[in-house]
């Protein structure tokens, strides 16, 4: 019996045909979806109404994003704010063993985040080190209690993440060779590695990534097994992860099979 053409399929092959193409994409468009399948935008959309209360998928402004077993998928950055009062205890335990592997004379590059910034005020034993950022935080708090060699990355600032992304911040970025990268993230798990919010932040990380020769991630337990919509790189491009004693067995496990050290504070 010969395959039916897209224009031919029943609803329920047609619904299938997209949870199919969702799977291997993680993101359809209604619009693209229309087209394929010669139907109207309108049948579209209440496919994936349907879909997504049986969970198959999560609707988003013009498609859909897939859903991933046991997992979170975050498709948007909280406030600054929101995100400080979360974790506040591990995020400073994570932050002062970061401090640690600081080493005078270091070049070091400081993520936005609020995992990172906690690292400032346990550097003020540190001689002769330079503090390169792109986050206003950080810069702020380096005012306030460090005295050393500050660069600040110039370009268009974001709010949500307080901090300069885009092209201009990413040429600035390439001009140096850091010693060492404290890097945040929204979501991380073996199987899609680091993963974020935005493909902004996504390409300022990768950036950070490439631009240092140890990369040590800053991600306290809550991060485990969720996952953002842009990907930013797998497990295997960062050296060190740190995080706290609520991390389980299992994932430790997972993140040292993918390659990184494990530091569980």
């Amino acid at each position: 019996m010969p395959t039916p053409l897209p224009q031919d399929l029943s609803t329920t092959q047609r619904r299938d045909a997209i949870l199919e193409q969702l799977q291997r994409q993680g993101v359809v468009r209604v619009r693209d979806l229309a087209k394929h399948f010669a139907v109207s935008t309108v049948t579209v959309r209440a496919d994936l109404a349907a879909m997504e209360e049986e969970g198959l998928l999560r609707r988003e402004h013009g498609g859909a994003v897939r859903t991933l077993p046991g997992r979170t998928l975050l498709t948007s950055l909280s406030g600054m704010e929101e995100r400080q009062g979360l974790n506040s205890t591990q995020k400073r335990a994570i932050a002062a063993a970061a401090s640690r592997h600081v080493r005078p004379r270091d070049i070091i590059l400081i993520d936005a985040g609020t995992t990172a910034v906690e690292m400032v005020p346990f550097l003020t034993e540190v001689e002769d080190i330079t503090i390169v950022t792109n986050a206003l935080n950080v810069a702020a708090a380096v005012g306030a209690h460090l005295r050393c060699r500050l660069i600040l990355l110039g370009g268009t600032y974001s709010r949500t993440s307080s901090s300069t992304l885009g092209p201009q911040a990413l040429h600035a970025l390439s001009e140096f060779n850091i010693s060492r990268l404290f890097l945040g993230t929204q979501a991380f798990d073996a199987a899609s590695g680091l993963t974020d919010t935005t493909t902004e932040i996504a390409q300022m990380k990768r950036a950070m990534i490439d631009a240092s020769r140890e990369v040590y991630l800053l991600a306290d337990s809550s991060k485990w097994e969720k996952a953002g919509f842009i990907k930013v790189a797998p497990l295997n491009k960062v050296h060190h992860v740190i995080s706290d004693d609520a991390l389980s067995a299992c994932a430790i496990r997972a993140i040292k099979e993918a390659g990184p050290r494990c530091e569980i504070v």
